[in-house]
C-alpha cells in the first residue's frame, strides 16, 4: 500500500512526501530509494523506517527529472495507486509540455 502526495513549494523544485509499505526489508528500500533519488539529482529531506514495514521519506526533485524519479520509485518495487501513477503521468507530462500550472488541478477540487 502507498500514500503519494506532491505540493508545489515554488515553480521549482517539487516535493513528494511519501508513505509506504514495503514487503521487501524496509532499511533496504531506503537505501536504494535514497540512492536512486539523489542519483537524479533529487534531495532526501528525511528518510525513515519501522520494525512494522513503513517507510517515510521526504524529497525534492527538479520538475524536469519527474521521469527519472517515477522510474526510479516503480523500479525500487513500490507498488504505486491508481492515483500515484495518474498523478506523476500528469506531473511528467505537463513538464514535457511546460505547463507553468502543473498539478494544480488536482488541489482545486
Amino acid at each position: 500500500m502507498q500514500k503519494l502526495n506532491s505540493a508545489q513549494s515554488t515553480s521549482v523544485p517539487w516535493a513528494m512526501e511519501m508513505k509506504a509499505v514495503s514487503v521487501e526489508e524496509p532499511g533496504r528500500l531506503v537505501r536504494t530509494l535514497t540512492g536512486g533519488i539523489l542519483g537524479c539529482g533529487g534531495w532526501v529531506l528525511s528518510r525513515g523506517a519501522n520494525d512494522s514495514g513503513t517507510v517515510n521519506m521526504l524529497f525534492e526533485f527538479e520538475r524536469q527529472q519527474c521521469l527519472e524519479i517515477y522510474s526510479v520509485l516503480v523500479a525500487a518495487g513500490l507498488d504505486l495507486s491508481r492515483s500515484g501513477h495518474i498523478r506523476f503521468t500528469e506531473l511528467c507530462q505537463c513538464t514535457r509540455n511546460h505547463h507553468e500550472d502543473c498539478g494544480n488541478r488536482d488541489r482545486e477540487r
